[in-house]
């Protein structure tokens, strides 16, 4: 990934299938790039997790700029220390929107709108889908293994974790979670609050969305 690439925006680039061109999972997506956020402001020094919850330590250079990450932050910096789970699940639509809207202006993603039955529909293209390829590539290598978890690359290292919480279809085949468990324990250490708070929200919401179907 290049220096500039944000936690966030690998992440939206992760979550393509690429044989249909679409996102896959989209109403999960907001909860990665949540978590992706707080990856990053956790990794950074800019929250610190105290007995389960996040908290606002060190204002993040880019703090007022609208990124997901600054609006993450102001949120947490606003309020009493809470979960990681309420801030990976809080205003996800948004997350998807404000990332989206960042991809779409460096003409990293095509977004079409149209009308089905006066219904207004969005898809979302990538337009260098070898981005993502390549990307999906890094991130299952990590996880299948090839060299020491600690001479991964700390971004895909932390991609890798947040894939398998969330069990990231480009990434992960069926199964492999469980076969690569462990790794991708050691995977998840430097951001385990967030990796751990994404997996258990997720569950929650397939298990909600399972009993009301």
């Amino acid at each position: 990934m290049k220096q500039d690439e944000t936690l966030t925006r690998s992440a939206f680039l992760l979550a393509f299938d690429l044989r249909k061109e679409r996102l896959t999972n989209r109403g999960e997506l907001g909860y990665v790039l949540r978590a992706a956020a707080l990856a990053e402001l956790l990794l950074e020094g800019s929250l610190a997790d105290e007995s389960g919850r996040a908290r606002a330590v060190t204002e993040p250079a880019d703090a007022g700029t609208g990124t997901l990450r600054a609006i993450v932050w102001e949120q947490i910096s606003g309020s009493p220390p809470r979960s990681w789970r309420r801030w990976v699940t809080k205003d996800c639509a948004k997350a998807v929107r404000v990332v989206r809207d960042e991809l779409a202006a460096d003409r990293l993603i095509r977004v079409e709108r149209h009308r089905v039955l006066f219904f207004p529909v969005e898809r979302i293209v990538p337009r260098r889908a070898y981005l993502s390829r390549r990307l999906a590539e890094r991130v299952g290598r990590a996880i299948r293994g090839g060299q020491p978890v600690g001479r991964v690359d700390q971004d895909v290292r932390v991609l890798a974790a947040l894939a398998a919480a969330a069990g990231t279809k480009a990434v992960l085949g069926r199964g492999e979670a469980r076969r690569y468990r462990h790794r991708i324990e050691q995977l998840a250490a430097p951001v385990e609050p967030v990796a751990t708070a994404l997996r258990k929200s997720l569950e929650s919401r397939r298990q909600s969305g399972a009993a009301g179907g």
